[in-house]
């Protein structure tokens, strides 16, 4: 069971010298008791209580690395149930399933297809993480030549899928060094497979028909030395995984049951494109750290990427872009000039209009706390006195030779207070970033 923060204060030092970060030790135990941070921070603790402490220390649902370099990711380790709690920390993997049931031929185009799958959104660069290269035909030398296939040319950490332990040995030869993750396709779940994560120190993935069976594998692998373990539960129908998973996380954050403490794997099974899309969101929001689904076209994959981007995004704070000036084009002196906040999807709207438009523009971002135009405006971020001190600061004065400023339109109740303090001539903008290519195209000094 877990401490509370009283029951941790009474085995740290109470001496509140302050080394661990925090005023008093009162304020470590409770952030500890949280799972905010690990036990090492205190460097005063006595042997004895960090025993006592160890469960408490540990992260309620394990942090698991997956692949190395550029293509290594990590899930689990969240500490709540819901994200305006405080925040989701390691997002959702995305993976694509490869069986090796393709010819070569489909694999490499396959593989090659996963690695494009690149997109910038709100100044991020998301696509997917994982390659799952899954034995569906039960021979070893397919399952061997997809795994060398996808070795070769995958720019993504890579998951191996089998039900013999023999075939996955082999296939963990291939890519040992891009420390894959094993899957457990056998539901016996035999000693074979946890030996191999254990040799070979690769996190383990095990299947699993129910919960209880999950918790049963869950500890025979720890008993066996190995935990960086991820949990595949094959419930019944999309409903029933939703429940499962959900009642996971609660034994796992609230009762702090260690047995189920670990990251969840979830498989598409929807043949449909938009099926399987809606199913594999409901797994994201609830709660899976890897998705792994077939299909692999851009039009599918990227509405699911943007929906991991915005359930993993800090919900008690905006994402923001950089207060500065940004230069569309090749600009030159006579470029209009626009200025809006500086949140992001503002800002990335505003500046995919204006690369549209093909009219080089200079935007000018304020600080803003990352508020939309009329929030900000709203909240007195966004005022004719803050634009000023911008334009007077920012050195756009000596980048341009005109004085005409263009502002968003749902503001143009501040253009004369405005154009009166700054000196500028203020033009009123459209409404809608989607009126600014016409409005570029028409504009004027």
């Amino acid at each position: 069971m877990a401490l509370t923060g009283l029951d941790i204060y009474k085995l740290l030092p109470k001496t509140n010298c302050k080394d661990c970060g925090f005023a008093t030790c009162l304020a470590m135990a409770m952030a500890l008791a949280q799972k905010k941070i690990p036990l090492d921070k205190c460097p005063h603790i006595t042997a004895q209580a960090k025993d006592a402490l160890e469960s408490a220390a540990q992260p309620p649902i394990r942090l698991v690395s997956i692949g190395t370099g550029d293509a290594k990711f990590e899930v689990g380790n969240e500490t709540v149930m819901f994200r305006h709690e405080q925040k989701f920390h390691n997002p959702t993997a995305i993976g694509i399933l490869i069986e090796d049931s393709m010819s070569e031929e489909e694999i490499s185009a396959a593989v090659s297809k996963i690695n494009n799958l690149k997109f910038e959104r709100v100044g991020q660069t998301i696509g997917a993480n994982l390659i799952c290269v899954k034995n569906s035909s039960g021979y070893r030398n397919k399952f061997m030549m997809a795994v060398s296939a996808v070795e070769a040319a995958s720019k993504v950490a890579i998951a191996l899928y089998s039900r013999d332990a023999e075939s996955m040995q082999e296939a963990v030869k291939m890519c040992k060094d891009k420390r894959p993750l094993i899957i457990c396709g056998d539901r016996t779940f035999p000693d074979n497979f946890i030996s191999l994560a254990r040799e070979n120190k690769l996190p383990l993935a095990i299947t699993c028909s129910g919960i209880d069976e999950a918790a049963e594998a869950v500890s025979k692998a720890r008993a066996g030395g190995v935990e960086d373990i991820l949990i595949n539960l094959k419930s019944t129908g999309l409903s029933g995984r939703i429940q499962d998973y959900t009642y996971m996380r609660r034994l796992a954050l609230k009762k702090n049951f260690r047995p189920l403490g670990y990251p969840i794997i979830a498989f598409t099974e929807n043949a449909d494109p938009e099926l399987e899309l809606s199913e594999a969101v409901s797994y994201m929001m609830k709660y899976a750290g890897i998705v792994v689904m077939k299909n692999m076209d851009k039009e599918f994959i990227f509405p699911l990427l943007v929906a991991r981007q915005d359930i993993y995004q800090d919900p008690q704070k905006p994402v923001q872009v950089e207060p500065n000036i940004y230069k569309i084009g090749k600009v030159t002196k006579d470029s209009p000039v626009l200025v809006t906040t500086n949140f992001s999807i503002t800002y990335f709207t505003v500046a995919s209009e204006v690369e549209s438009s093909k009219v080089p523009s200079y935007i000018i971002c304020c600080d803003a706390e990352g508020m939309s135009v009329l929030t900000a405006w709203a909240a007195d971020k966004f005022t004719a006195e803050k634009i000023t001190e911008v334009l007077k600061k920012s050195g756009i004065e000596d980048m341009v030779a005109h004085r005409t400023l263009t502002i968003p339109g749902y503001v143009a109740v501040m253009s004369g207070k405005l154009e009166e303090i700054s000196g500028w001539k203020i033009s009123v903008g459209p409404r809608e970033a989607s009126g600014i290519i016409n409005y570029l195209r028409n504009w004027k000094e």
